[in-house]
């Protein structure tokens, strides 16, 4: 027999990541019956679930949802997806157990490590679940890297060349993002899920130092169990490579010298996750915790300088 459809609820939903949430509960066969957002830009709910309700007052999203958990069980939310600032994904996945939903929130999934420790609490107290988007376990090359790195011998260690260049615009710094309370800084924004990917394929962080901190691009070093990795990340359009090819984005991945390409295949990760999720096989705290804890000692480390082994793109990122 056909499992029917879980009940959604989503916050979040005029931000730049909702869409592939929206594509992935609609692809999947599932049901969004409530979103939030202090924007009312949200004409996309039309394109995918015409008549979810949508508020932009918490506080009435809240009465909503607590309303529709004390009706038929058919009527109750089941998961909430969390698409909202960083800074609101501990409160929101609070939201979500609170009403007996499931919450399963974008990358990061807290910004501080002993958020976690609480949500694990949570958890146990209302026996629901925390999930996070890891779409990066799901992509076939990174699957396939990690295979090859388990089958090497325990005590070879790769040298990892990571660079990841997303141009954004005066925007982005006027928004959260560019505040780092309230984003963690580009080191959690937008390095969480390489940093994610890297311990994943490559073991447990043994040391790291940063080499260059700017609002708009870091750089610096992780000495993981089965890497040494230097990485960069930037949001300067001025950082993109001839490469690049005229595209906004550049991500480059090398072992050894040799190109990791992964540059393909990023559209439906988002719906993979929620497949994952839906089978109870979703990516949860235990699995978040290390690329949480990793990005949070970056982003609190004092910046070195250019000394030592740093990525060679650090050179005109002073």
């Amino acid at each position: 027999m056909d499992t029917p459809p879980r009940n959604f609820a989503l916050t979040g939903a005029a931000g730049y990541i909702a869409p592939r949430h929206l594509q992935a509960i609609h692809d999947t066969g599932q049901r969004l019956v409530a979103a939030l957002d202090p924007s009312d830009s949200v004409g996309i709910l039309d394109r995918f679930f015409p008549q979810a309700r949508f508020f932009v007052d918490f506080e009435r999203f809240d009465r909503h949802a607590e309303k529709l958990r004390r009706m038929a069980p058919e009527q109750r939310i089941d998961v909430v997806s969390i698409c909202s600032p960083n800074y609101l994904h501990d409160a929101h996945i609070r939201f979500a157990l609170r009403i007996r939903a499931d919450a399963l929130c974008e990358k990061p999934l807290v910004l501080n490590p002993w958020n976690l420790d609480a949500l694990e609490e949570l958890e146990a107290e209302y026996e629901r679940r925390v999930y996070t988007v890891l779409q990066l376990r799901l992509h076939p090359a990174i699957m396939d890297l990690r295979e090859r790195v388990a089958a090497e011998p325990a005590d070879l260690v790769h040298d990892i060349d990571l660079t990841y260049i997303t141009s954004r615009g005066p925007w982005y710094f006027v928004s959260w993002k560019g505040d780092e309370s309230r984003s963690g800084g580009i080191g959690t924004n937008i390095g969480i899920h390489f940093f994610d990917m890297l311990a994943w394929v490559f073991g447990p962080l043994r040391d790291q130092r940063v080499h260059v901190a700017k609002p708009d691009k870091m750089a610096g070093l992780l000495e993981l169990k089965r890497a040494r990795v230097r990485w960069f990340l930037s949001l300067d359009r001025a950082d993109l490579p001839a490469e690049a090819g005229g595209k906004t984005t550049f991500r480059s991945l090398t072992l050894d010298g040799k190109a990791i390409e992964f540059s393909e295949g990023f559209a439906d990760l988002h719906t993979a996750c929620y497949r994952e999720l839906l089978a109870g096989r979703g990516f949860g705290i235990r699995d978040a915790r290390p690329s949480i804890e990793m990005a949070h000692r970056i982003r609190t480390s004092h910046a070195v300088g250019l000394t030592g082994d740093f990525h060679p793109r650090a050179r005109t990122a002073r």
